[in-house]
């Protein structure tokens, strides 16, 4: 069985944030490993794409990008075959049966839904694409297909908690340099370290930017072993690659 999250703010549409329960990838990687940057069989990862995309909504196109940890947002007209993914951390589409695959293994995970216009986005913030805006570069693709802030409900899903993801100085000066007022997402950790809520600064980014329908799921992937990937996990324990899960969003024709 697939361990699949939803939120109520995007009931009227097909999504789920994947779990690794359910899949056919085994060792390091056990579970639905969707990852084809990771040393996983091939065709493991193939077979877990096709579960996860059965579990959320059969029949349709799933569509990927090669992420980079930037703030690009790429518009879906067409199927994207594989080989051919373009490189970029966002996507957004007006087109029915095209559901949208976001893989995370800490990163922040974010679905976006207006369901007047019927257009979804699907986002990867990572540190890097945060601070550089990806979720607003979201909202304007979605703008210019006819969406509207006012009716887009926006949902975060499964990625590395405060309590887990230490960072030190230098990280955070990067955040203090690009506004102030971000020192209010770091903890005192030990000696020279902060605890960083990753979550917490995407929500506040999409509240900056106008959005009133905000879930936050509060699952902790590097703490939740048995339900998700964790890529600092993994590092913590020396092994020798990590597993990555899915989000997926699309409209039904």
């Amino acid at each position: 069985m697939l361990d699949i999250t939803t939120s109520s703010l995007l009931a009227g549409t097909a999504h789920g944030f994947l779990g690794r329960a359910g899949g056919a990838s085994e060792g390091i990687y056990a579970g639905l490993n969707i990852g084809l940057g990771s040393d996983d069989d091939r065709e493991a990862i193939i077979e877990n794409r096709r579960r996860a995309k059965d579990g959320v909504l059969p029949g349709s196109e799933l569509v990927t990008v090669y992420q980079i940890h930037s703030a690009e947002v790429v518009t879906i007209t067409g199927p994207q075959p594989l080989d051919q993914r373009p490189q970029a951390d966002a996507m957004v589409t007006d087109q029915p049966n095209f559901l949208l695959g976001i893989l995370t293994a800490d990163c922040v995970p974010v679905l976006f839904h207006d369901p007047e216009a019927k257009v979804i986005g699907a986002a990867h913030a990572g540190w890097k694409g945060a601070i550089a805006g990806v979720t607003d570069n979201v909202l304007i693709t979605m703008e210019k297909l006819g969406a509207s802030r006012d009716h887009i409900a926006c949902a975060i899903g499964p990625c590395i908690a405060q309590p887990s993801y230490e960072v030190d100085a230098a990280f955070r000066t990067r955040f203090l340099d690009a506004d102030a007022a971000n020192d209010r997402f770091f903890a005192p950790g030990e000696p020279g370290h902060f605890q960083f809520d990753i979550e917490d600064y995407v929500a506040a980014r999409l509240q900056a930017a106008g959005m009133t329908k905000i879930d936050k799921l509060g699952l902790d992937t590097y703490a939740l072993e048995k339900r998700y990937f964790s890529y600092r996990r993994s590092c913590h324990r020396g092994e020798a690659g990590y597993g990555r899960q899915m989000s997926l969003i699309g409209m039904a024709e």
